[in-house]
C-alpha cells in the first residue's frame, strides 16, 4: 500500500486556510472539503488533481439519465451507474487503508469506506438534480433519496443496493446491537459528514502509533470546523507531547484547562500539572 506523503508546510497552511473558509461558508461544499482533506493527507494531490476529481464527479453525473423519476428511480439509476457499470463498492480490506478515507483515491480505486462511497453517490446525484443526502446510521453510512414520507435508502458500500424495509434496522443492530430510531434516518449535515470522515482517519491512525502525524493533522482539521468536540484540544495536546513538541503541547494543555475550569476545577488542575510535566521534559 502506498502511504501518502504530507504536503510542505506552506502548502499545508494554504489548504487549512481554504478548508476553514469553506467550512464556515453559508453552504459548505462537501466535495471541496473532502478534497482539501485529501490534499492535506497526500502531498501528491495538487490543484490539477483536485480539479480532475471534481471533473470526474461532473462526468459521472452526466452519465445519469435525465430526471429518471421518484426517489426509488434515482436510487436504482445510481446503483446501475456507480455500482454496476463503474464498480464502486467496498470490502472488509478497505477499512485497513488510509486511501479509503480520501475522496480522490476513492474515485481512482473505486473502493472506499461506506461514508466516502456515500460522498461519491451524493455528489454525483446532487449534480444531476437528485433529492439526495447522507444518512449517518450508527456504524454504517448510507444515502437517502426523497422526503421522509417517501424515503428510499441505498448502501454504496454494497454497490448501491437499494435497502428494503428491515435492512436499515439490521445494519444498525449489527453495528450497535440497538434498535433503529427514526431520528437516525434524518439527513446528515455536510460538516457532520466531514467530522465523521476525520474521526475515521483518527481511528485508522490510533491503531498505528507510528502514524501519529496522520492523527495530528486529522485532529487539527477537525478543530477548524465550526462545531467540534472540545476534548479534541486535549487529544491534540497529547499528540504534540508524544511527538516531542513539548512547548506547544503544554500551551494547548493550559488552553484546554481554561475551558475545563468553568465546569471542573479539579480536572483543570490535572491538566495544568500535565502541562508542567511536558515542559519539564525539555530539561
Amino acid at each position: 500500500m502506498r502511504l501518502p506523503h504530507p504536503p510542505p508546510p506552506e502548502r499545508s497552511a494554504e489548504l487549512r486556510r481554504r478548508f476553514a473558509e469553506e467550512a464556515r461558508s453559508e453552504r459548505p461544499d462537501l466535495s471541496a472539503l473532502c478534497l482539501l482533506l485529501g490534499a492535506e493527507a497526500d502531498g501528491g494531490l495538487d490543484e490539477a488533481g483536485i480539479d480532475a476529481a471534481q471533473i470526474a464527479l461532473d462526468e459521472l453525473a452526466g452519465r445519469l439519465p435525465f430526471r429518471p423519476g421518484g426517489p426509488r428511480s434515482w436510487a436504482v439509476a445510481l446503483r446501475e451507474l456507480l455500482g454496476e457499470r463503474c464498480g464502486f463498492r467496498g470490502s472488509a480490506g478497505d477499512y485497513q487503508r488510509l486511501e479509503s478515507s480520501l475522496l480522490h483515491e476513492v474515485l481512482r480505486r473505486r473502493r472506499g469506506l461506506p461514508i466516502l462511497l456515500s460522498v461519491v453517490w451524493m455528489e454525483v446525484a446532487r449534480r444531476a438534480g437528485a433529492p439526495v443526502y447522507g444518512v449517518a446510521l450508527p456504524g454504517h453510512f448510507v444515502v437517502g433519496f426523497g422526503a421522509a414520507e417517501e424515503q428510499v435508502l441505498a448502501d454504496p458500500f454494497d454497490g448501491g443496493r437499494v435497502l428494503a424495509g428491515a435492512d436499515a434496522e439490521l445494519l444498525v443492530a449489527g453495528a450497535t446491537g440497538a434498535s433503529l430510531d427514526p431520528s437516525m434516518l434524518a439527513p446528515a449535515d455536510p460538516l457532520d459528514v466531514v467530522l465523521r470522515i476525520l474521526n475515521n482517519v483518527r481511528a485508522w491512525a490510533a491503531a498505528r502509533p507510528e502514524r501519529s502525524d496522520v492523527a495530528l493533522w486529522a485532529v487539527e482539521l477537525s478543530l477548524l470546523l465550526p462545531s467540534h468536540p472540545a476534548r479534541l484540544r486535549y487529544e491534540r495536546a497529547q499528540l504534540l507531547v508524544e511527538r516531542g513538541d513539548f512547548v506547544e503541547g503544554a500551551a494547548e494543555l493550559e488552553g484546554y484547562a481554561e475551558v475545563v475550569a468553568a465546569v471542573d476545577e479539579s480536572a483543570a488542575d490535572r491538566l495544568r500539572r500535565q502541562a508542567r510535566a511536558a515542559r519539564a521534559r525539555l530539561n
